[in-house]
């Protein structure tokens, strides 16, 4: 499935664009939505700690199940 990724401040800065698109096999995470965009760009994952998730534009934990097509913001 593919999903949105939103990147704000120095996330957006490292990755060079606001959103990211990334696919995910069905039934994965807001997790494994994360580890997907630091594949992309590794410089990414030392800010994990300070980053909060929304999906669909509400705030949301890494466990969250996501579907086709969600969005999902980390806000740092």
């Amino acid at each position: 499935m593919r999903i949105r990724v939103r990147l704000f401040a120095r996330q957006r800065e490292i990755a060079g664009s606001r959103e990211v698109a990334v696919e995910l096999p069905e039934g994965s995470t807001v997790a494994d939505a994360w580890a997907a965009l630091v594949v992309l760009h590794p410089a990414l994952a030392p800010g994990r700690t300070y980053v909060r998730y929304a999906r669909n534009g509400q705030y949301t934990g890494p466990e969250t199940v996501l579907v086709e097509d969600d969005e999902v913001a980390c806000i740092p």
